[in-house]
C-alpha cells in the first residue's frame, strides 16, 4: 500500500473514491511529507498553529485543500484549513453555485 503522511483515509479505499496514484502525485511534494501525522489531527481544543505553519509555504496547499473538500475530509488540517474553516468554504461554494444557477 502507498504510504503518505496524512491519515489512513488518504491511502485506503478504492481508486474511484480517492483518485488513482497519478492524481495523488502532489502528495509527494507536500511540506508535511515525513512529519508526524498526529500534528495535523490535534485533540479537540488543541492548537493548530504548528500544523498550519507547515502548510503555509507548501507548494501543493491548494491541491491538498481541494482533495479534502472533494473527499469530504471532516477531521484534521488539510491545505492549511481546519474542519470549521473547510465547512465555511463548502458553504460559500454551495451559495455561489446556487447564485449561478439562479442567474443562468
Amino acid at each position: 500500500m502507498e504510504q503518505f503522511v496524512r491519515a489512513e483515509s488518504v491511502t485506503m479505499g478504492s481508486p474511484a473514491t480517492h483518485g488513482g496514484p497519478e492524481e495523488r502525485r502532489w502528495q509527494e511534494r507536500a511540506n508535511c511529507l515525513g512529519v508526524d501525522p498526529d500534528l495535523f489531527f490535534p485533540e479537540r481544543g488543541a492548537s493548530t498553529k504548528e500544523a498550519k505553519g507547515v502548510c503555509r509555504g507548501c507548494e501543493v496547499r491548494v491541491d491538498c485543500l481541494e482533495y479534502a473538500l472533494s473527499n469530504g475530509e471532516k477531521f484534521g488540517i488539510w491545505g492549511g484549513l481546519s474542519e470549521r474553516e473547510r465547512r465555511r468554504v463548502r458553504r460559500q461554494r454551495a451559495l455561489e453555485r446556487q447564485r449561478r444557477a439562479l442567474t443562468a
